[in-house]
């Protein structure tokens, strides 16, 4: 059963008294259609998620309906179009079924008839929709977490892994270790129509010298003695879908050549193979630090550089989100727990102590294993005194010290910016200077220098 009924329908016939019929027909029906002149206007009008179908006439001046239904298969290989054509044209309507098209009608048809085939399309229509939100909500949490939060960083990464989706450009990906490089790949990937094909990571500082050439190209049967049959290489598997070069400037330099190859001609040769195979992929790849650095040192060649730096996505290390972090770590510690079979252990405040002040050099791999940490019960931080944990003082002494915690807490969060500060604790300035003075607590302490 679907979650909503669709009512939209994209009519293409160049015959305007026909289209006028057919269209008022429709609505007629309680449907809401979209009438087009021309293939080329439907094209333009058709978002990528149009939430309907399509009934177009085959026979049509410039482009007919045959080559509409092979363009939009090639934007949504899973919207429903319906051919109208004459008698003498079936054999070509079954030829368009065969390349993608829903169903056809033979004119002249009842009026009845185009409705009920146009129900059914929007029914199909609406579960492969469905569908594809449920996918999309549960996405891994190896994708999900690491694009959590609010702050401005990571809403703008957020915004350009949307705009990048479908686009039809390689993507060089750049980030610190740990920061979610392949994270930030597979919610491209997930994002756009290429999300049902396969995701396919090649590791390239994993690539080896020997048999390199097999594994990223593939070999066909009897390429060597005791090949018996074709094995398709990680490249190919990417055909439709994405493929993630993981590192590209620790490739080897063999490696390195063979994917420029790839890059440019989008095909690839297995071994004793006589043919290319074309392939429809779209590729993303990652470097560890600043990728023109890298071709300055030799490590990625500059030919390769360009031809991937056609988009460059930049991941911000955590220390640039640090609003971001008590979430990370939440949701962190939250698999961890359940990985485990565990409850989720309480965030005490030497913990968070340790979450707002730590620099995270390790990002979010680094977060992650600290919040494993916590899981199994190891969870004084590095730095952390014991004394931190345990307060003897008695209730009164532990309340005042930990509103001294939460103040010092605001006040790095917010680099001293003590209106900032009265607004995040919700309590007026002048109470917030009281209780500063009387914990000890100088805010400038917490302002960066002039030298940052």
């Amino acid at each position: 059963m679907s979650f909503r009924t669709l009512i939209r329908v994209a009519l293409v016939d160049d015959d305007d008294a026909f289209r006028d019929a057919l269209a008022e027909r429709l609505a007629l029906d309680g449907l809401t259609v979209a009438a087009f002149a021309s293939a080329e206007a439907a094209l333009r009008g058709l978002g990528e998620q149009f939430d309907g179908v399509v009934v177009t006439d085959l026979r049509m001046p410039g482009m007919d309906g045959r080559q509409l239904v092979e363009r939009l298969a090639v934007i949504d290989p899973d919207l429903p179009v319906v051919m109208m054509t004459g008698h003498g044209d079936i054999a070509e309507a079954v030829e368009a079924m065969k390349r993608g098209a829903y169903d056809f009608l033979a004119k002249p048809f009842a009026p009845e008839r185009l409705v009920e085939t146009v129900r059914r399309a929007l029914e199909k229509r609406a579960l492969v929709l469905d569908n594809r939100r449920l996918t999309a909500l549960a996405v891994d949490d190896e994708v999900s977490i690491p694009l959590s939060g609010t702050s401005p960083p990571v809403e703008a990464l957020r915004a350009a892994i949307r705009r990048l989706a479908d686009a039809r450009v390689d993507v060089l990906i750049e980030g610190e270790t740990g920061s979610g490089k392949e994270a930030v790949a597979r919610a491209i990937h997930n994002a756009g129509v290429r999300r049902l094909k396969p995701f396919v990571v090649v590791s390239c500082a994993a690539l080896p010298e020997a048999g390199l050439e097999s594994l990223l190209m593939g070999q066909s049967a009897g390429a060597g003695p005791g090949i018996l049959r074709r094995r398709e290489g990680q490249i190919e598997q990417s055909h439709q879908g994405t493929l993630f070069l993981d590192e590209i400037d620790l490739a080897p330099p063999a490696a390195q050549r063979l994917l420029l190859r790839v890059l440019e001609e989008r095909e690839v040769l297995p071994l004793g193979a006589m043919e290319p195979h074309a392939l429809d992929l779209r590729v993303l790849a990652s470097t560890q630090g600043d990728p023109a650095e890298a071709v300055a040192r030799g490590d990625l060649r500059e030919d390769l550089y360009y031809r991937l730096n056609v988009v460059r996505l930049r991941i911000p290390p955590l220390r640039e989100r640090q609003d971001d972090i008590p979430l990370l770590f939440a949701r962190f510690l939250g698999r961890a727990a359940d990985r485990l079979g565990r409850e989720v252990p309480p965030i005490d405040h030497a913990m968070r102590r340790h979450l707002i002040e730590h620099a995270w050099p390790g990002n979010l791999r680094e977060l992650a294993n600290y919040a494993s940490q916590v899981a199994v019960g190891l969870e004084t931080p590095p730095g952390v005194a014991h004394r931190d944990r345990i307060r003897p003082e008695g209730l009164v002494g532990q309340v005042q010290s930990y509103e001294a915690e939460l103040i010092r807490e605001a006040l790095t969060r917010y680099r001293g910016d003590i209106r900032q500060v009265t607004i995040a604790l919700q309590i007026p300035r002048k109470t917030l200077y009281d209780k500063m003075a009387r914990h000890g607590i100088v805010p400038a302490s917490h302002r960066p220098s002039s030298a940052d």
